[in-house]
């Protein structure tokens, strides 16, 4: 099998989340699932139903989690420096339009680019991979290329 890349942090957080879909979210669906199921004919009762459709995809994330956290790769970032890599939290500005940005290079299971975690198999982590400060890049996206210089490069 193979590893799944993360940082502390990503690793921590998908430890939480487990921890919660296990000690509050798998308990009170049970608890839905049996009041349902007091109210009567279960083929025509939609409390039961509902509760059941959640209980499936709480599992499925359970196991998905599971499997993540089974194969899990932790990488200690603050023990790691040069050129961008996995771990990197790099500042970049848009070259057409002056915008700055700051991301970090992180495993898919982690990644939420509106909290500026960048997956790593993405076209910009895969740009900025090996590239130093000062370094310019680009990036066909589905609005065309655009351009980023990078300004700092930070390992935290």
């Amino acid at each position: 099998m193979e590893k799944i890349p993360l940082t502390q942090a990503g690793y921590d957080r998908l430890e939480a989340e487990m921890k919660h879909l296990k000690t509050v979210e798998r308990p009170a669906i049970i608890t839905a699932i049996a009041e349902a199921r007091e109210l009567g004919d279960l083929k025509e009762n939609a409390e039961y139903h509902a509760a059941r459709e959640k209980q499936g995809f709480l599992e499925g994330r359970v196991k998905e989690l599971e499997a993540i956290i089974g194969r899990a790769d932790v990488i200690d970032v603050a023990k790691l420096k040069g050129p961008v890599k996995f771990g990197a939290t790099v500042d970049l500005v848009d070259e057409d339009t002056d915008e700055e940005t700051t991301y970090q290079i992180v495993g898919e299971p982690e990644s939420d680019i509106e909290a500026g975690r960048l997956n790593i198999a993405s076209p910009l982590a895969r740009a900025l991979i090996g590239k130093e400060e000062g370094d310019s890049i680009e990036v066909r996206t589905p609005g065309g290329v655009r351009s980023y210089e990078v300004l700092s490069v930070k390992y935290i």
